[in-house]
């Protein structure tokens, strides 16, 4: 559905600057998320890190026409005279207001999805048992916050059956704006638990602000065994239909009288309002069994019969709820999203793959399957496919199925070639010859997609490190919230972010705009040029033999003695260099290194002024000890000598020159010596250096069982035979060892990691590449994962069994161990 600009203007009751005809088919919130410019109405948004007025002149000169502004450009009639700017009080309450009034025009079934986990999963599992034989509007991927349901809301159209969508809070008074735009018929609460607990009292303020959810809703969903959730309902006097299910009253709309657990299915036998029924599950879980369990109630609701249910939960499909980026082979990188296929999450893919700042001349490619369920006539959706692609860059694709390949006129892509199926697609030459190229595979799992992942992927052994991007995102975000808006920010990035791998992290740094990213070498500098990134790069411990190299690919170099002052200014005026950013260091009580902030001062200055090669752009200090209050008197001391040194050079120029001394402790703890920058490093990666709690985390290092063996008691285990068995045992071996960054010291029983959920010590030595450990009374197997480290078992359990800091586990992950990267 389309509107009228003058309808807009009437539904968010603004006031309307400009006269030029418009209708507006798209909402966009994020400039780098540009389509269709000529239907897009674009939120200018102000939020604690930035304004979506700054980027009006860029969307102008890119096609956007129609804005709503809570400030208009005072040079509007001239500079955008083609354009209209509807001002408003506050621009997210109008987009939430816009989605509202979309939702009104829909009389359908619609179903709201709240709770600290599973929404996504209840979600998905929905839309693959109804979309057979009902066109279902659903949120793409996790789009479930103050902004991202509007946007949801917003894709109901005019062949909608039923809508699903997400609701998420993370702090109170959120829900009743997300409720007002989802209007559900039917409301759902999948779990409470701590997910986001931070900005909430208690548990129980937490499940009063979810129900809000359940005001004026025909129907809820939930778990009635949850005391809590059940209480509060009561409390609140609903009036609705109470479809809550259980496992333990029989009462219940839905009961779970029994569930079965058989190798990788289970069999849930339930009653569902007096007639028995059952269906087997694929997975075996009790977070999926609950799910299932929410999933069935609704889709029974709906109207689905128990035979299409029992059919359907049976070929249930794991809900990938993340983008994963891997190597490929002959240079390619691949996007894996071989999971569904629907036209809504291929834009999503499709812009996460436009704006990924890869080598020059690496060609876009999609790899996409037939698409179903869309309730579209086909040749206008796969009219939109290709709109999309040529949108979004893609310069091939491949389609496999019938139904596009009934449609190959209609796809406009420069290079395009289809296939029946995958198999004739891997046996053919456009397989054989895929080079250089970026990758987007997606497409339904009922095509085998996963076999063309396999086949494309760069072999590596079965150790793994994991990182989540978009908790690296949240965990930006969770430091942002202490920041005045003003403040700028350096991520550290040195040691290849961590260990997190510098190149993929410094590409969503990038992408989330900010200010400085910071290296320890130029060569790591160099790498992250050459993959695309153009953010500011700071060099922490610049070498002589390196300043050509940082003349050359803008790489600004700390300076902290005189000696290495000197040197750089005569390499700068040997290459022409006049004005070349430095960041100046003070030494303020670390006595590492840095220039003595009182003595040094009047020096520094009169040697700064007297030359042009170089300029200082920030100046700069450690804390000491920032994470420990047994230090702030210290701190205190530190800081009362970089801000007399600082401001003493600050004085000395006309330009601005940037403060900053706040590490990832100092942002927490020192909120008042933010100054013009932070410098956030450890917090980054998702461990609060204050008390080394998790905040979101970000890697996980995971590996395979090789192969497990039964060992009598009194064997021993591993060279120098240090582990000896106290008792007959059952040991694995895992293919990761100390050649990998296991620290030797974890073996014999000083640590353990988790298979399946459950403790293993390692046993005996760890070796090179192969360690041991004892799964006595674990259920598991050979092929089995195991988790070394990651959000069940906090990298601190490890670096406090050896008496260390997180930083060295991270740091010390080798790079022959794969990192995959991925984005919920």
């Amino acid at each position: 559905m389309t509107y009228t600009i003058e309808k807009v203007t009437t539904l968010i009751g603004s006031h309307r600057f400009g006269t030029a005809d418009a209708n507006i088919g798209f909402l966009l919130t994020d400039s780098r998320s540009l389509c269709f410019a000529e239907e897009t109405l674009f939120f200018a948004l102000k939020s604690g890190r930035g304004d979506g007025h700054n980027y009006i002149s860029d969307l102008y000169r890119r096609g956007v026409r129609n804005f709503v502004v809570e400030d208009v450009p005072a040079d509007y009639a001239t500079a955008y005279a083609d354009a209209n700017f509807l001002k408003v009080e506050n621009s997210l309450v109008a987009l939430q207001r816009l989605a509202e009034r979309h939702r009104d025009e829909y009389n359908i079934p619609v179903v709201g999805i709240t709770g600290s986990n599973g929404k996504t999963i209840v979600k998905e599992w929905l839309y693959q048992l109804m979309s057979p034989e009902m066109n279902v509007t659903r949120s793409p991927r996790s789009y479930n916050s103050q902004i991202g349901v509007p946007l949801s809301v917003w894709l109901l159209n005019e062949q909608s059956q039923v809508g699903v969508f997400e609701a998420g809070i993370s702090e109170p008074g959120e829900m009743l704006a997300l409720r007002d735009i989802i209007q559900p018929t039917i409301a759902v609460l999948t779990f409470i638990g701590d997910a986001h607990q931070k900005n909430f009292a208690s548990l129980e303020e937490k499940c009063r602000e979810k129900i809000i959810l359940f005001h004026d809703a025909k129907t809820i969903v939930y778990c009635k065994d949850d005391t809590l959730v059940d209480n509060m309902v009561k409390s609140f006097d609903y009036k609705g239909e109470n479809l809550s299910w259980s496992m333990k009253d029989p009462e219940a709309a839905l009961y779970v009288k029994q569930v079965d657990k058989n190798g990788l299915t289970s069999t849930i036998h339930y009653i569902y309002k007096g007639e028995e029924g059952e269906y087997e599950l694929p997975f075996i879980d009790e977070a999926s069994v609950r799910n299932s369990a929410t999933t069935a109630v609704v889709a029974l609701y709906l109207g689905l019969s128990k035979e299409h249910l029992a059919e359907r939960m049976k070929n249930l499909e794991p809900v990938a709820m993340r983008l994963e980026v891997k190597e490929g082979q002959h240079g390619c990188t691949l996007i894996n999203d071989s999971y569904n296929s629907d036209i809504n999450s291929l834009d999503i893919a499709l812009d996460f793959m436009s704006r990924r700042p890869d080598h020059k001349g690496l060609g876009r490619t999609l790899i996409l399957s037939d698409i179903y369920q869309t309730g579209e006539p086909l040749e206008q959706l796969y009219t939109s496919v290709s709109n999309l692609s040529l949108k979004r860059g893609v310069n091939k694709i491949i389609g496999i199925g019938p139904q596009i390949m009934a449609h190959a006129d209609i796809i406009k892509v420069p290079e395009k070639f289809f296939f029946h199926d995958v198999t004739s697609f891997i046996h053919s030459t456009v397989f054989e010859n895929l080079r250089d190229e970026v990758i987007l595979i997606k497409g339904a799992r009922r095509f085998g997609f996963d076999n063309i992942t396999e086949l494309l992927v760069k072999k590596v052994h079965e150790t793994i490190l994991e990182v989540n991007l978009s908790n690296v995102v949240k965990n930006l975000n969770f430091y942002r919230s202490f920041m005045k808006p003003e403040t700028r920010l350096v991520c550290m990035i040195k040691a290849d972010a961590y260990g997190a791998g510098a190149v993929e992290i410094a590409k969503t740094l990038q992408d989330h705009r900010v200010d400085y990213l910071a290296v320890a070498v130029a060569d790591e500098g160099v790498t992250l040029r050459k993959n695309g990134i153009t953010s500011n790069i700071m060099i922490m411990n610049p070498e002589m033999s390196a300043f050509k190299t940082m003349f050359d690919y803008d790489l600004e170099p700390e300076v902290y003695s005189f000696r290495l002052l000197d040197a750089l200014v005569r390499e700068a005026q040997k290459n022409g260099i006049s004005n070349f950013p430095v960041h100046i260091k003070l030494d303020t009580g670390m006595h590492r290194l840095g220039f003595d902030p009182l003595k040094d001062m009047p020096e520094l200055i009169d040697r700064l002024k007297h030359q042009s090669a170089v300029i200082p752009r920030s100046v700069f200090s450690h804390f000491v000890g920032s994470d420990s209050d047994s230090f702030d008197e210290f701190s205190a001391h530190q800081f009362e000598l970089f801000d007399k040194g600082s401001k003493l050079l600050c004085e000395a120029f006309p330009h601005k020159i940037l403060r900053h001394i706040d590490n990832s402790a100092g942002i927490e703890h020192f909120p008042e010596r933010q100054l013009d920058m932070c410098r956030l490093g450890l917090g980054l990666y998702g461990y609060d250096s204050r008390d080394n709690s998790m905040i979101n985390n970000v890697t996980t290092l995971k590996t395979t069982i090789l192969q497990i063996h039964d060992i009598p008691a009194n064997e021993t285990i591993g060279y120098s035979r240090r582990g000896t068995l106290t008792r007959d045992s059952r040991i694995a071996a895992i293919p990761i060892g100390y050649a990998d960054g296991l620290n030797r010291h974890l073996g014999n029983r000083h640590c353990y990691c988790l298979v399946n959920g459950k403790k293993a010590e390692y046993v005996g030595n760890i070796c090179m590449d192969v360690a041991m450990i004892d799964v006595t009374d674990i259920d598991c197997k050979e092929g089995d994962q195991v988790v070394l480290f990651g959000e069940e078992l906090p990298v601190t359990v490890l670096s406090d069994a050896i008496d260390t800091i997180p930083y060295e586990v991270l740091t010390g992950i080798s790079n022959r161990v794969k990192r995959v990267y991925y984005q919920d």
